[in-house]
């Protein structure tokens, strides 16, 4: 259906929205292969990457979530073996499709903005040129096999936060991961991310493409937010790839002014929006998914709660006794409204996918849902190699998803 008001109703916002993030597509038929991973990626445009394995890698579940159950050896032989997808800093460490690279190279260029990243030049002197020669001559390689690097590649015993205690060899590698001159692929059993020369990863012809200006690089990267959100403001384009909110604003406002975006006000929001001209608004969505909390759909928490009304924060940083929902709460979409969230881990000693908690957004009535609901949980067990589903007893919709599952 064509958009031609520049005024947008807070439900066809909703719906631009969803058509753009994949959730719209036609189911597939038959087998999964690449060819759909393709699609889904085209769509959103960047999958954000996170170490927490409570459930399975969130990087899992955007696929999952537009696709349906598909072959977890044949997602990632095609991310890290296809040529098609590389790994960088989009939004967050993300998986991104790679003829973006020559366009993120502007990031390159600057400085690595975690100061602590370059302490190794001075601490560990000559340590950056034996830390890249060995990942440029012997990669694929994991840092735990730089035996010959000695101290460089032992923790600091003292320093606390075992999260981001990075040994000097690690800071090296991400220095240089960070500028372009180490790539990276990941260790599909593992995770563990594997440095390379970027030519063992990133096809001879993307590399061979010119580097765009910083401006031109950052309109380009505007545009393809655009073009996944569907509908958005500025603030929201900026962040799909962590652009700076000051340039990125100037620079909305020219693709406006030249036609690459249109204005439009949307019912309830405070800010201008833009969509982008192959945004479409379909008459109806009709699909139900659970949503990794780091899905391109809602990782923006205001645009979540602008565009849904429903108030999402991820929770796994809180001290367990001050979490409202839960550790790793999935929101779950169904018709075009996000209508529940569960608390979910998989226990795979015991064979079972936990429900720890389930709620019931306010407002909402999910009894027309819950049938979907305990089918996509027992899609997401099937999917894990789980062979239940336990709903525990914690939340107001607890009762009623126990008897649906």
């Amino acid at each position: 259906m064509p958009l031609s008001s520049d005024c947008l109703q807070l439900a066809e916002a909703r719906r631009i929205a969803l058509q753009a993030q994949g959730f719209n597509d036609p189911a597939p038929r038959g087998r999964i292969d690449r060819r759909l991973f393709r699609r889904v990626l085209d769509r959103v445009g960047v999958v954000q990457i996170d170490s927490v394995n409570v459930l399975t890698r969130s990087h899992e579940l955007p696929f999952l979530a537009r696709l349906g159950p598909y072959d977890r050896p044949a997602l990632a032989r095609w991310l890290w073996g296809s040529g098609e997808v590389f790994e960088y800093w989009g939004h967050e460490a993300s998986l991104l499709p790679v003829d973006l690279h020559p366009w993120l190279r502007w990031r390159m260029s600057q400085h690595h903005p975690w100061g602590g990243v370059r302490s190794f030049q001075t601490s560990h002197p000559g340590l950056g040129e034996a830390v890249l020669e060995a990942v440029l001559e012997r990669g694929p390689i994991a840092l735990g096999d730089l035996h010959h690097l000695g101290d460089a590649i032992k923790r600091p015993p003292s320093a606390p936060g075992a999260m981001w205690n990075w040994t000097p060899a690690k800071k090296a590698v991400e220095w240089f991961f960070w500028n372009g001159e180490v790539a990276a692929l990941r260790n599909p059993q593992t995770f563990e991310r594997l440095y390379a020369a970027p030519a063992r990863v990133i096809p001879a012809a993307i590399l061979a493409q010119p580097t765009p200006s910083a401006e031109t690089a950052m309109k380009h990267l505007l545009l393809r937010a655009a073009r996944s959100l569907g509908v958005a403001t500025a603030r929201s384009l900026a962040d799909y790839h962590r652009l700076p909110i000051v340039p990125a604003r100037r620079l909305v406002a020219e693709l406006a002014a030249d036609g690459a975006l249109r204005p439009v006000a949307v019912q309830g929001w405070r800010q201008e929006a833009f969509v982008h001209p192959a945004a479409h608004l379909p008459r109806r969505v009709r699909t139900s998914a659970l949503l990794s909390p780091f899905d391109s759909l809602i990782w923006d928490r205001q645009r979540t709660q602008d565009l849904f009304d429903v108030r999402y924060r991820i929770e796994i940083y809180v001290p367990a006794a001050q979490r409202v929902h839960g550790y790793y709460v999935l929101p779950f979409l169904h018709d075009g409204a996000l209508v529940a969230r569960v608390d979910l881990k998989a226990d795979r000693a015991a064979g079972a996918l936990l429900v720890r908690g389930s709620y019931a957004e306010p407002l909402v009535d999910p009894d027309a849902a819950l049938p979907a609901l305990a089918q996509r949980l027992r899609e997401l067990a099937d999917f894990l190699g789980l062979g239940e589903v336990r709903v525990e007893g914690r939340g107001d919709l607890a009762p009623a998803l126990t008897g649906a599952v």
